[in-house]
């Protein structure tokens, strides 16, 4: 789907949390004929359907950014066995993920770019964050993937307690939209809107809506994996 779309959806984390992937699409109203949709990455892992969910985004056109959980993930290619391999005890471990996968899901993670811009709605989808200063194709990889916080100093760093939230010091004039930081949970800042909202906690899964700039979200079933 191009940036012509009526509207843009973008979706937290979702781990793995097919159904609630599909009540929140269903409350959305998405139309996969006129709505670009856009998860911002770890589609998989922790939670107990992460084929489920990249079959889903294959088969209805949904786009992603790559996740932390999903570079985890693709890190194992060619290691895990098949499906009919080794049963592991949690269906959310990395391990278990990459032995479900079929070739097409494989080749879909593969494809996941580090991020989307959205130039209809002047927006920029990574699922970590970004560095001041830094054009978008010099970004660090680590940074992208893992950034949560700027030091006192000024440093990045991919630790809650290090510091402030890296995205209250974005200053545009691109909208970010990220995830990753489950801990800070649901964050608004002028130029920055993060949505993990911790649905594989037993929280919530969240989406965003532009150019409306309206959130909306659905119950976790359930805690898939302790906070």
């Amino acid at each position: 789907m191009g940036t012509e779309a009526r509207r843009t959806v973008l979706v937290g984390d979702v781990h793995g949390c097919l159904d609630e992937l599909q009540a929140l699409l269903r409350e959305v109203g998405a139309d996969p004929r006129a709505d670009d949709v856009i998860l911002v990455g770890d589609l998989v892992a922790k939670g107990p359907d992460s084929r489920g969910v990249v079959q889903l985004c294959r088969e209805r056109g949904l786009r992603a950014v790559l996740g932390n959980h999903d570079a985890k993930v693709l890190s194992l290619e060619g290691s895990a066995g098949s499906s009919s391999g080794p049963r592991w005890r949690d269906a959310g471990a990395h391990e278990a993920v990459a032995a479900s996968l079929s070739l097409d899901d494989w080749q879909f993670l593969r494809d996941l770019p580090l991020f989307i811009r959205v130039p209809l709605h002047r927006a920029i989808v990574v699922h970590a964050g970004l560095l001041e200063g830094v054009e978008l194709d010099q970004q660090p990889r680590k940074y992208v993937l893992n950034l949560r916080s700027i030091t006192v100093d000024g440093e990045p760093s991919t630790r809650v307690k290090d510091g402030v939230p890296w995205a209250s010091r974005w200053s545009g004039p691109e909208h970010v939209v990220f995830g990753h930081d489950a801990i800070r949970g649901l964050q608004r800042h002028p130029f920055a809107t993060g949505l993990d909202t911790g649905c594989v906690y037993g929280r919530r899964l969240t989406a965003l809506v532009l150019p409306e700039h309206t959130l909306v979200s659905v119950p976790a079933a359930r805690v898939y994996t302790p906070p």
